[in-house]
């Protein structure tokens, strides 16, 4: 037995009043609000865990420190070397973040968000109403055509889900290096490598960041590179490779519209330490960032895509040009669930003509009239 299966078993035995949930496939999170308050998540919407509890706050401690342990990042609430929070994986791959008090008013407080074994893809998305037939073999297209795509929504909205569905889209002999801050994405390709940040540790040893994978992943030859999440400054070294010849790079970022997306990846350039006038990130994002995929949570608790807009640089006021190719049209049926179609709305993208050049013509069915129509003037910017 190695130490993993060892740390499996603890670590379900330390989480035994929550073992059902963990254990249910319909469940997708776990939320633990002290020990007396569990809330689960099933197809989209949270619930109380009626009669599920641990019997203190010492127990509920005792499988916070388990699950630090394993994950070797020493948690506690106080001490010059300790943590009052840790970001790690269960032995099952499970994301997991915990928050010790007194910073949590609740107690003791675990977010996990469960692993699932099945690597998402277009096609499963469509059958979850996700998307469509049309936009999947759109968004199919941008992946071949290595378009640099921004995945961006709310949290819980489905994001990371989505990213690993277009990952799945990269040709199977293509070079990928997949780089978080707590490893999610599962991709099918044989050819991956997989970065984790890790934080430092009470031994004196510095922490690794994003942003210093990021460098390491330049130098390991990358046909793609694919970040989790965006979060701080490592969007500038994001967006400083896709200008730079890494094309076809993926990433998730947290945004309401694509407006904010971009906004935000902005912001988040500015914040990298590196002393740049706004006017040069908000060209460099726009120069970069070739279509953004927005997805939200509804409250029916379905997560579909919003929008596919594409980014067409910046007009002659400094703003972003952006248009959106598809948009959702939805309403209500009598029984409170949702009723959409991701409808095309009549824009062609500006790499309508690549799709000859680079040999995936053949692949239009369900999108050939949108690759058809005329085609838009060149992006200030982009080489299309």
């Amino acid at each position: 037995m190695d130490t993993r299966d060892i740390y499996d078993r603890t670590t379900r035995h330390f989480l035994a009043p929550v073992l059902n949930l963990l254990d249910d496939e319909s469940v997708t999170e776990v939320l633990i609000n002290g020990p007396q308050a569990i809330y689960f998540e099933r197809r989209g919407k949270l619930q109380l865990a009626e009669g599920v509890s641990f019997s203190g706050e010492s127990a509920l401690l005792a499988a916070a420190r388990n699950i630090a342990e394993f994950a070797g990042r020493p948690l506690a609430s106080h001490g010059p070397t300790q943590r009052h929070s840790l970001d790690a994986r269960l032995p099952n791959g499970s994301r997991v973040h915990v928050i010790l008090p007194p910073c949590s008013r609740n107690g003791v407080c675990i977010s996990i968000r469960k692993f699932s074994p099945s690597t998402l893809t277009l096609p499963h998305l469509i059958g979850l109403q996700t998307l469509n037939a049309i936009a999947a073999e759109f968004l199919s297209l941008a992946v071949a055509a290595h378009r640099n795509i921004i995945v961006a929504g709310g949290t819980g909205s489905g994001k990371t889900s989505l990213l690993n569905a277009l990952s799945s889209e990269i040709a199977a002999d293509e070079r990928i290096v997949v780089i978080e801050d707590s490893s999610e994405l599962q991709l099918q390709q044989p050819h991956t490598i997989y970065l984790e940040a890790q934080p430092a540790a009470p031994d004196g040893t510095a922490d690794v960041s994003i942003r210093d994978l990021f460098v390491d992943s330049l130098r390991m030859r990358p046909d793609r590179i694919l970040v989790g999440e965006v979060r701080r400054g490592e969007a500038l070294d994001l967006i400083q490779s896709m200008i730079s010849g890494h094309s076809g790079s993926m990433a998730t970022v947290h945004a309401s519209t694509p407006q904010d997306a971009t906004t935000r990846l902005e912001t988040l350039c500015l914040m990298s330490g590196v002393e740049i006038p706004v006017y040069v990130a908000r060209t460099q994002v726009a120069s970069a960032i070739h279509l953004i995929v927005q997805i939200n949570r509804f409250p029916d608790g379905s997560r579909r895509i919003q929008s596919i807009t594409e980014s067409r640089g910046l007009a002659s006021d400094g703003s972003y040009q952006l248009v959106d190719i598809f948009r959702l049209h939805a309403k209500r049926h009598s029984d409170q669930s949702l009723i959409s179609e991701l409808v095309w709305t009549g824009d062609t993208p500006c790499f309508a003509d690549s799709l000859s050049v680079l040999g995936l013509a053949d692949r239009l069915d369900h999108s050939r009239e949108i690759f058809s129509k005329k085609i838009c003037n060149d992006r200030v910017g982009h080489a299309n």
